[in-house]
């Protein structure tokens, strides 16, 4: 009988023993886990991506919990994404730090984490010039922050890059010059296109004044709103609206070199005084 009755005392004592390795063996793993996010971080800064990428990914591998780690080794892939250059390298390298990204976002991270993320997510998109999933991806970080100013700012480029195409296409076969003035001679043909164009350029121009509401002296954006309202302009029912509309873009083009006049001016007063810009 007291075999039968000490065995599980036995095992009771042996469970304990394994879990008491478990934790220590999981508390080595994570601290190991920190270190290597350390010396990533470290070779990060001194822009050594590689090395970075293979102790962020040390860490990921001991602590898969780790969103910080994970954050920063999408990061590294990033740094080395070139955009434009097509090469099965390069792609790896844009894929690899989606793939992050989205491990990270699917973490349930903390919301700065959750920015920084989403915020890259939608710029990898934007320079491989997927702009469908650039604008989705804008728009879902203007949902965790509605100052989120880039966010608004590129959704005002995209609306801009994906119009002048089409604008200069019509307008070549339409015998207009780039520097004619418009609008759109074939009034058929414009009103066809303002149906089409008109919601997204509106709609541009209104991300772009979001954009300024949130940092008065954005003057990428002051220059984008010129480039909207100017373009948008050869939709105009009238060569009087039209004037209308390019003194209004040019208005706006005078905004962005005064702001970045002024810009300038305070760094250069700011660089004799030894301060340094906010990063």
């Amino acid at each position: 009988m007291a075999g039968h009755f000490g065995r599980p005392a036995r095992l009771a004592a042996g469970v304990a023993a394994v879990a008491a390795l478990l934790v220590f063996g999981s508390g080595c793993s994570k601290l190991k886990a920190r270190d290597n996010l350390n010396k990533g971080v470290e070779a990060f800064k001194a822009a050594r991506y590689p090395e970075a990428v293979d102790h962020f990914k040390t860490a990921t591998d001991l602590d898969p919990d780790f969103p910080t780690a994970r954050l920063y080794l999408a990061m590294a892939y990033m740094s080395q994404w070139i955009p434009g250059a097509d090469s099965p390298e390069n792609n790896r390298f844009a894929q690899s730090a989606l793939d992050q990204f989205n491990k990270v976002l699917d973490s349930k991270p903390d919301a700065d984490s959750a920015r920084i993320a989403t915020a890259s997510v939608a710029s990898i998109y934007f320079n491989e010039k997927n702009f469908d999933k650039a604008v989705e991806w804008n728009k879902k970080a203007i949902s965790l922050d509605h100052n989120a100013k880039e966010a608004y700012y590129t959704l005002g480029v995209i609306a801009w890059t994906q119009w002048i195409t089409p604008d200069r296409e019509v307008r070549q076969k339409m015998g207009m010059k780039p520097d004619d003035p418009g609008p759109l001679k074939d009034k058929k043909v414009r009103e066809e296109l303002k149906a089409k164009w008109d919601p997204i350029l509106t709609e541009g121009i209104q991300d772009e004044q979001k954009a300024i509401q949130i940092d008065p002296q954005y003057e990428d954006a002051m220059a984008y709103m010129n480039l909207l309202i100017r373009y948008k302009a050869d939709l105009a029912d009238s060569p009087e609206e039209y004037k209308k509309e390019i003194e209004s873009a040019d208005n706006w083009m005078q905004k962005s070199l005064d702001t970045r006049k002024i810009k300038a001016e305070k760094k250069a007063v700011d660089e004799a005084k030894g301060i340094k810009p906010k990063p």
